[in-house]
């Protein structure tokens, strides 16, 4: 009985190991695979039918755990979420304003979309209390940049290093509308101050330096929400106090949980991939134009509307990828799959430089230093810059012992990373990848030939 390439192994401390072994003649990828549901768009959905009138159902919902902790969060305000499963989602909402004070404090988990939207709105309800934490990595990561704007609204909120991180106090107030003039390109930041203008009276208008992904805008209009949007100078604005009503939401695959596949098939010979239903919301496939810039072979089929957003069939072939340069008003737009992109990149011909991506020193980890560090160690020649990488590419890979720093994006760009390698690959804390594609090792298995 031949033994599996790919292999997970317990550890003492609970956490997991990754073992992947390439067989002498390499690992292709072949089969037709689906994706986790979005997560931009699970919380969305959790949230907005938390706070609307009536029913909303939601159809692929995302499983990882990040939705969970938005869930318990809402739950924990009155909200009847029932279980969550992927066919049907049911949500009571209670009305705009009327979230109750919370017996306990709010755990966000390990996700900053929760913490960051959930503040906006929690701002808002007057004469409430309330006090929201994370996990380790969640309380160090920066909550200024949604907490400044708030804090202009008129928002009551407190916090260790200045306000800066959680856990976080709030104490609900009547806000007051504003003009804010976002210094970074954020959905979070836009989301959340779009859902503080909720609930005050007067327009509230976000302007970015560049367009990030919009996926609230397009559901606060499905739900009811006034919403006007001017694409020539990245501003929205919206006008507070609607009525907003349940809906039902169909969940399209996540476009940043199918990049791993998008590159696996692109850099590992022999290999044909079809992942089918993935959201291809133009706000969110700079990814697609990177590995079009780097002559990989993907088309889109099947193209259609679900729910107001775009979604496609992806197929992707092996092929040689070139070099290229990655920055600018693209980096808001593929901000979650700079690490995969990095793993293609030590095989693309030429050098490839990713600049502008200092946001990324502030995600679950300091996914610069991490992606250089662990590439390293496999042989890519990688240079860290204060903004970004540069990888010279036409590396052979060769199997390292890595850790994935309990980051579920690094988790999974190393495993892709180990399946082109000369030899064994070891992936300490593997489990992290749960948090957003719980199914990812086993989908793994099944693909390789």
């Amino acid at each position: 009985m031949s033994i599996s390439p790919i292999t997970i192994q317990d550890r003492p401390d609970h956490s997991q190991d990754l073992v992947i072994t390439p067989s002498s003649s390499g690992l292709a990828l072949k089969g037709s695979i689906t994706v986790p549901g979005d997560k931009s768009i699970s919380h969305r959905s959790l949230m907005l039918g938390a706070i609307a009138e009536g029913e909303t159902i939601i159809e692929g919902l995302l499983l990882g755990e990040d939705p969970r902790s938005t869930a318990q969060c809402f739950r924990a305000m009155g909200a009847k979420i029932g279980k969550l499963n992927t066919k049907k989602v049911v949500v009571q909402g209670v009305g705009l304003g009327n979230l109750r004070e919370p017996l306990d404090v709010l755990d966000a988990g390990n996700s900053g979309t929760t913490m960051r939207l959930m503040l906006g709105i929690l701002a808002s309800h007057s004469d409430r209390f309330f006090v929201v934490t994370g996990d380790n990595s969640l309380r160090s990561r920066p909550m200024s940049r949604v907490v400044k704007p708030l804090v202009q609204m008129g928002a009551n909120i407190w916090g260790r290093k200045d306000n800066a991180l959680a856990p976080l106090a709030v104490k609900g107030t009547t806000l007051k509308p504003i003009h804010y003039l976002s210094p970074v390109a954020s959905a979070q930041v836009k989301s959340c101050v779009l859902l503080a203008g909720l609930m005050v009276e007067g327009k509230t208008t976000v302007t970015e330096p560049a367009l990030s992904r919009d996926h609230s805008e397009r559901m606060l209009q499905a739900f009811g929400a006034e919403l006007e949007i001017n694409s020539k100078t990245n501003s929205v604005t919206i006008t507070g106090q609607p009525t907003l009503r349940g809906q039902k939401v169909i969940v399209p695959g996540d476009i940043s949980s199918a990049a791993f596949w998008l590159v696996a098939g692109a850099i590992a010979p022999g290999s044909e991939l079809v992942i089918t239903n993935v959201g291809v919301n133009p706000t969110r496939t700079g990814i697609l134009e990177v590995l079009a810039m780097m002559e990989a072979d993907i088309s889109q089929e099947n193209k259609r509307l679900v729910a107001g957003e775009p979604v496609a069939d992806l197929r992707v072939k092996h092929s040689k990828l070139k070099a290229c340069t990655i920055g600018g008003d693209l980096i808001p737009r593929l901000i979650d799959e700079i690490p995969i992109l990095a793993v293609a990149a030590t095989l693309a011909e030429g050098t490839t430089v990713i600049k502008d991506a200092a946001e990324l020193r502030v995600k679950e980890s300091d996914r610069l230093a991490v992606m250089a560090s662990e590439l390293t160690k496999m042989g890519a020649k990688v240079t860290e810059l204060p903004d970004g990488l540069e990888i010279t590419g036409g590396q052979t890979l060769k199997g390292a012992e890595m850790d994935s720093y309990t980051d579920h994006r690094i988790a999974m760009s190393l495993a892709i990373a180990a399946i082109v390698a000369s030899n064994t690959s070891t992936i300490h804390h593997a489990e992290a990848a749960s948090i957003s594609y719980p199914n990812f090792v086993t989908t793994l298995q099944q693909v390789i030939t």
